[in-house]
């Protein structure tokens, strides 16, 4: 079955960097696109990043673009998702998903930004 496991999350100070993690397993992870999501309280879940299954043109919402960084090793079955800069309101919830015909999403890793 597939499975995404997050990792990485915790609590880090402004201008500090976070680097998440999403292992997967149960599918074939070279063949398919992959996306970060965040879901901060009260608020609707967002796309952050998304990378295709070869790791080209990547995209990210205007609010992370040249903070944050989406990568994947298709060799570890793992996408990754580097993040510098961090301002409070990037506080949330963060979920690795895997794209397609049908969505699956990893259970969330939390990462709260506060002095």
């Amino acid at each position: 079955q597939v499975q995404l496991v997050e990792s990485g999350g915790g609590l880090v100070q402004p201008g500090g960097s976070l680097r998440l993690s999403c292992a997967a397993s149960g599918f074939t992870f070279r063949s398919y696109a992959m996306s970060w999501y965040r879901q901060a309280p009260g608020k609707e879940r967002e796309l952050v990043a998304a990378i295709p299954p070869t790791g080209t043109s990547t995209k990210y919402a205007d609010s992370v673009k040249g903070r944050f960084t989406i990568s994947r090793d298709n060799a570890k079955n793992t996408v990754y998702l580097q993040m510098s800069s961090l301002k409070p309101e990037d506080t949330a919830v963060y979920y690795c998903r895997r794209d397609g015909h049908v969505a699956y999403w990893g259970q969330g890793t939390q990462v709260t930004v506060s002095s």
